[in-house]
């Protein structure tokens, strides 16, 4: 595997967006840049050996700056959201800002996505790295954190993620790609075929999307992937199911079953036309599936190629620690104690079925 950089552009703050093609053998790559840390690219063949871009988002450093969205991004200090802005730690509350109706989403305007991280290439791999001061976002605690990209021989796309704080405080990382299989065509994603291993989701209350605390048992419903479904067979089944209109569509954290810290097999995506099949592994109790509600209600917003994003044309699969965790006792923990080391792993391995 060889990485290569580049200059792509520069950025109205004087600074340069400079992508990292990291490329293997067989002429598969993937493209990422330091702004946010972003995955902008990933060519991978299908059935026939023909390559194309599975990653729904932005090509040029106008569009990627002037959206300032998620799109392929590194997410934190916590992604998904936190109920009414607000959390206790160690007796003590923190106000942090509410960008998403009245709760907190993907860690606001200072997150993650927004900054430019420091880049290396070391040992076939990009290491990226960033440090947040005490109080950013209203957080606690300086943060350093650091992200490592690798993309092998086998289309495997891997991303491990470490941190330390210099106090207690908390943290929830991960990547916000938006996937089409079926390349970057501005058509939906509701042919593709999804599996989720897991029996629960973390069931919300409203359209704010906050956990109620409660694992909802899905068996039977049209949240229920684990066995494979068409994304889009069920997903206006609004009448049958409550949740999907409250996520107005797939917008839920599932559970992952048999969670033990060791990396396992969460979902596995297929897209029947091209062949292509991603399987997403993580060691992570959590990971948000989102079926790309929202990508049609920006007319005007232009994506790759200068087309503009439809309903449903790409989804997400975001491993995490589940949303709104710290005000929810009975789920997995997302404190960062001082003095700990935040280590966790995500791998996106991607494949042809003929």
């Amino acid at each position: 595997m060889s990485i290569v950089s580049s200059k792509m552009g520069v950025l109205s703050t004087g600074e340069e967006l400079i992508c990292y093609r990291l490329q293997n053998k067989t002429g598969a790559y993937c493209d990422i840049v330091n702004l946010g840390g972003a995955v902008i690219r990933i060519m991978v063949p299908d059935k026939n050996g023909n390559l194309d871009d599975v990653i729904v988002g932005y090509d040029t450093t106008e569009s990627i700056e002037a959206w300032g969205g998620f799109f392929g991004k590194l997410v934190g200090r916590v992604a998904n959201r936190i109920g009414d802005a607000h959390f206790t730690l160690n007796g003590k509350e923190y106000v942090l800002e509410k960008n998403n109706g009245k709760n907190h989403l993907h860690g606001g305007q200072t997150g993650f996505h927004n900054k430019i991280w420091d880049c290396e290439i070391a040992d076939d791999k990009l290491v990226m790295t960033l440090t947040s001061p005490d109080g950013e976002g209203g957080y606690p605690a300086e943060v350093k954190v650091k992200v490592v990209y690798s993309f092998d021989e086998n289309n495997t796309l891997s991303i491990k993620y470490e941190a330390t704080a210099d106090q207690d405080t908390i943290l929830n990382l991960t990547n916000h790609a938006f996937f089409n299989l079926g390349g970057v065509n501005g058509t939906p994603v509701h042919d593709h075929i999804m599996q989720i291993n897991a029996d629960y989701i973390t069931a919300v209350a409203d359209e704010g999307c906050i956990p109620t605390g409660e694992l909802m048992n899905i068996k039977g419903t049209a949240l229920d992937f684990t066995k494979p479904y068409k994304i889009g067979e069920r997903i206006f089944d609004t009448d049958k199911c409550e949740q999907l209109l409250f996520g107005n569509g797939y917008d839920h954290n599932y559970v992952i079953n048999g969670y033990d810290k060791t990396l396992r097999l969460a979902a596995m995506t297929k897209e029947e036309k091209s062949g292509r099949v991603m399987e997403t592994w993580t060691d992570l109790p959590g990971v948000q599936f989102y079926s790309g509600n929202g990508l049609g209600n920006y007319p005007d917003t232009r994506g790759k190629n200068g087309v503009p994003y439809v309903t449903h044309e790409a989804f997400c699969l975001e491993t995490q620690f589940f949303p709104d965790s710290i005000n929810h006792e009975n789920f997995p923990s997302c404190i960062l104690k001082k003095g700990e080391i935040f280590k966790t792993k995500t791998e996106y391995r991607f494949s042809v079925e003929k």
